[in-house]
């Protein structure tokens, strides 16, 4: 029988150069007990322990450990199966993260830093991280959260690790409502999707564009739009719909994602808008603009073809 239970046990793993080692180093700051690569046949030793305190400070200090396809024993449909029993017979409350990353990337990040892979030591990096997917597979199936980082820079990811994993949210959905441009790239880890694009354009007034949706002639250009209240108050009631179920099902985390072509106009708005919404009903969403500041394009902004005219609505 284990005397003494952590709050929270978070296991971090991923592919070699995915950001677990930022990941783990972003929980160390927020205050979590970090321990890395440490071999398996340690890990029940090492949760047996109890927790170092200090007048009762200490007792609830999540724990945060580190395993990958370098971790000595490492055998991920072994971990699988000792996280399932822990969970079910001993009654700890255990997480895991994945942190993933598409080979492409990878490839670069180690070309970039001139390491090695620690799987192809004296062969090519994509040798290397085709069979850590393989070795790790079970372990990505069996996460409760997922995190590509493919497109993140390290700021973003300690961003999104401070999000999840910084405030006590127990038994609540983490919320993110996300603004991006199409022309930038799909958010990869958004769970809904909306496309502004049916909006019309502050980005062909001169005056508003190098404007962004948070100013205020900026959302009055886009709520003269006719379809705009009517689709924005349906999206806001599916949204308060939905989530209740998400958090009724055990959803840990929700990110609401919307689009439009630059980034920097319609779906920062939107996002706000909802955000504020959101709010009045009783949710606590994060905001985040992910090409906000990004520098105006107009050939950016001519996905659809049709060039814009004076007096004239453009869907771009």
């Amino acid at each position: 029988m284990i005397g003494h239970k952590a709050k929270t046990v978070l296991l971090v793993s991923g592919m070699s150069g995915g950001g677990k080692t930022t990941a783990l180093k972003t929980l160390e700051d927020l205050g979590w007990e970090v321990v890395d690569n440490l071999p398996l046949s340690l890990l029940d030793r090492l949760m047996d322990t109890p927790l170092a305190t200090q007048d009762g400070q200490d007792r609830d200090r999540p724990l945060a450990i580190g395993i990958d396809a370098r971790t000595r024993g490492f055998n991920a449909a072994a971990i699988v199966q000792r996280i399932k029993y822990l969970k079910e017979r001993e009654n700890w409350d255990i997480e895991t993260l994945y942190l993933d990353c598409a080979g492409a990337e990878l490839e670069r990040r180690y070309d970039e830093t001139r390491r090695r892979h620690p799987l192809a030591q004296d062969r090519p990096a994509a040798d290397g991280i085709a069979r850590e997917r393989e070795l790790t597979e079970p372990l990505r199936r069996w996460a409760g959260q997922v995190i590509d980082t493919t497109a993140m820079t390290s700021n973003d990811l300690q961003r999104a690790i401070r999000e999840r994993y910084g405030r006590d949210l127990e038994g609540r959905t983490v919320l993110t409502i996300l603004s991006f441009g199409y022309s930038r790239g799909m958010p990869r880890n958004a769970d809904l999707v909306f496309d502004m694009r049916y909006l019309r354009n502050p980005h062909w007034d001169p005056l508003l564009r190098p404007k962004t949706g948070q100013e205020a002639d900026v959302a009055a250009y886009i709520a003269e739009d006719p379809a705009y209240e009517e689709s924005l108050a349906q999206i806001e009631t599916l949204l308060s719909t939905l989530l209740p179920r998400y958090q009724a099902q055990g959803k840990s985390y929700v990110t609401i994602a919307f689009g439009c072509t630059g980034g920097r106009h319609r779906s920062v708005h939107v996002a706000e808008r909802v955000a504020r919404y959101l709010r009045q009903a009783g949710f606590s969403p994060t905001v985040l603009h992910r090409n906000m500041e990004s520098t105006p394009h107009n050939g950016l902004e001519k996905d659809s073809g049709v060039q814009p005219q004076e007096n004239r609505d453009v869907i771009s």
